[in-house]
């Protein structure tokens, strides 16, 4: 079989009304199977952009239940597509949410899920602060799922800034990481860019980012510029920040070749920290 994916990255201006992004984002998978699409690919919280915790708690439903999920589930067995469904807000037993990726088959089924592990709790310039952990139940469990085309590593935005959770993927053998995101536009003007390149230089992959973009309730902003980097660390293509959809053919056998080249996987050497018997700088050797 062809190691050659088609993919249609979505990115979207979600808001509050999840009728309606789950509509907008339906709409765009549609198009994206009639253009050839193997696999749809949607962005974090593509069916509701919510602010506070009452409105969260309030719009997050079980998983047997969720009206997102139940829709894409159709969606994906109506159209004969792989979906990666971006995050849902699930409702968890300890009265927290689970920031939840679900990777479906072509006949609707959950192939994967994958529970968001690292909490966005930070406080940025201008008054801008983020406390996800008083909300979000983290994940504890780093997840791989297998594509007729390759093995496909999973993260969640925040995920993005730490490395060693891709460098285990990859080790895993995933080829493909997917980044799935509503960065802010403060923190995306500084860092996307470059975390998503160094993501897929370190660990040979290729790497799709599907954003969120654009103003959100409550004047909440997000970058956009969803992006596809291939594991070299070349950026593929830039969708800007109007909603829309990123079509990219993302050949797997491109991390074959990059991890020959560089098998930087394979040469992990365990080390210490200031060990106790460490010789003073002046008595170490030199080049």
């Amino acid at each position: 079989m062809s190691r050659t994916i088609r993919t249609a990255s979505l990115q979207v201006n979600a808001g509050n009304e999840m009728t309606v992004n789950v509509q907008t984002a339906c709409a765009l998978a549609r198009r994206a199977k009639g253009e050839g699409a193997d696999m749809v690919l949607m962005p974090e919280n593509v069916a509701m952009m919510t602010w506070g915790r009452d409105a969260i708690l309030g719009n997050a439903h079980p998983e047997d239940s969720h009206p997102a999920l139940v829709a894409f589930r159709d969606l994906a067995a109506n159209l004969g597509l792989w979906m990666h469904c971006g995050t849902l807000a699930v409702s968890q037993p300890d009265g927290r949410v689970a920031n939840r990726t679900y990777v479906l088959d072509p006949s609707g089924g959950i192939a994967a899920r994958y529970d968001k592990i690292h909490m966005f709790d930070v406080d940025l310039d201008g008054g801008e602060s983020y406390r996800e952990s008083a909300i979000f139940a983290p994940g504890a469990a780093a997840v791989t799922v297998d594509l007729p085309w390759g093995r496909m590593g999973l993260s969640i935005c925040y995920d993005l800034r730490f490395p060693h959770l891709y460098r285990t993927l990859a080790q895993a053998g995933a080829e493909l990481l997917v980044v799935p995101s509503a960065f802010t536009r403060q923190t995306g003007e500084a860092h996307w860019h470059a975390l998503l390149r160094a993501r897929a230089i370190e660990t040979g992959s290729w790497v799709l980012a599907p954003a969120q973009t654009g103003t959100h309730p409550h004047g909440r902003q997000t970058f956009g510029h969803t992006l596809a980097v291939a594991p070299w660390g070349e950026v593929i293509a830039d969708a800007g920040v109007e909603p829309g959809m990123l079509l990219v053919a993302v050949d797997l056998e491109a991390a074959r070749v990059a991890r020959g080249k560089i098998p930087s996987l394979a040469h992990d050497r365990a080390f210490s920290l200031n060990p106790p018997d460490a010789k003073p700088d002046d008595e170490a050797g030199g080049d």
